[in-house]
């Protein structure tokens, strides 16, 4: 198995980043700056750019408002 951020289990996984945020009617701006980061890094995330690790998924779904679970379907 390579490496690769592009797997198909990547790509589900920050589709259903975006669409939680927008559920929400975040901007990427509000969420960075929730997180405490810029608006670019969660750019790189939802583009697949930068992968996420599961402290961070935490993070996202107290934002969201959504179980881990959520993101990995």
């Amino acid at each position: 198995m390579g490496k690769s951020i592009y797997t198909q289990e990547h790509i589900r996984t920050i589709a259903q980043l975006k669409k939680a945020r927008e559920l929400l009617k975040l901007r990427q701006a509000e969420v960075a700056e929730k997180l405490g980061r810029t608006q670019s890094y969660i750019s790189k995330i939802e583009s697949g750019q930068r992968r996420i690790d599961i402290s961070q998924l935490r993070e996202f779904a107290r934002i969201y408002k959504k179980s881990i679970t959520f993101f990995l379907r």
